[in-house]
């Protein structure tokens, strides 16, 4: 596993349009949402650290893990990697792994900028397992989307969906809470993860109750997983 994801590592860094997607645009974002916060005190700190969680998960890693994906099985390197002693956790687990690391730093960094500029969140650990959560569901979908995606031009339409839904439901329910239509905002993908980046950051609810909120987003990474399990193929489709 370690030399493929040492291999996809160096792939990433000669690659523009995935540095572009998975490094700029999520740095670019959060630094916007920063500044935003900085101008505007008064705005909800624990749904700006909701939006910024997944802006960096959702275009980094969910984007980059369907273009990577796409583009490996396009020039039959999944292929080849079949034919080696690998298994085929291995091979996935190696070619996601560095852009899953990459991702968990960049989520880090910040949300310790935000931190630094703003206040700490309540609830720590509580942010740590609803940020893990996030990345869980979003390797899922990317594996998924990737099974429909022909090639990384293709990964430009296909991931489009899912990238544009759960943003728009992250910052539905970051901004408007979940007092109204309470069961569809948490049932919707990241729409539970969202509340409980808010309920981790701005405490007021204690983490016991907020904890079972973990279930709807573990709930869609077995769904994802499922699908990606039907969908996906090794080969370029004919």
């Amino acid at each position: 596993m370690l030399p493929i994801a040492q291999s996809e590592l160096i792939q990433i860094f000669r690659n523009r349009l995935v540095l572009v997607t998975m490094l700029v645009l999520p740095a670019a974002f959060s630094a916007f949402y920063i500044y935003l916060y900085d101008l505007v005190p008064a705005l909800d700190l624990g749904a700006t650290a909701a939006i910024l969680v997944f802006l960096v998960v959702v275009l980094g890693l969910y984007s980059t893990t369907v273009t990577t994906l796409a583009s490996r099985r396009q020039n039959l390197f999944l292929k080849r990697l079949r034919s080696t002693a690998a298994g085929d956790g291995e091979i996935i687990s190696g070619l996601l792994l560095p852009v899953t690391v990459i991702t968990l730093v960049q989520t880090a960094v910040v949300l310790g900028a935000l931190t630094v500029f703003a206040e700490a969140p309540a609830h720590p650990l509580l942010l740590a397992a609803a940020v893990l959560s996030v990345v869980a569901m979003m390797v899922g979908l990317g594996l998924a989307t990737a099974g429909v995606t022909n090639s990384p031009d293709h990964a430009q339409v296909t991931t489009l969906p899912v990238l544009v839904g759960v943003l728009a439901v992250s910052g539905w329910v970051g901004f408007t809470g979940t007092g109204e239509l309470t069961l569809l905002k948490r049932l919707l993908p990241g729409g539970s993860a969202s509340e409980l980046v808010v309920n981790a950051w701005n405490g007021g609810t204690a983490v016991a109750d907020s904890l079972w909120l973990l279930a709807p987003t573990l709930a869609w990474v077995v769904v994802a997983l499922v699908l990606a399990a039907r969908l996906f193929r090794w080969e370029p489709r004919v």
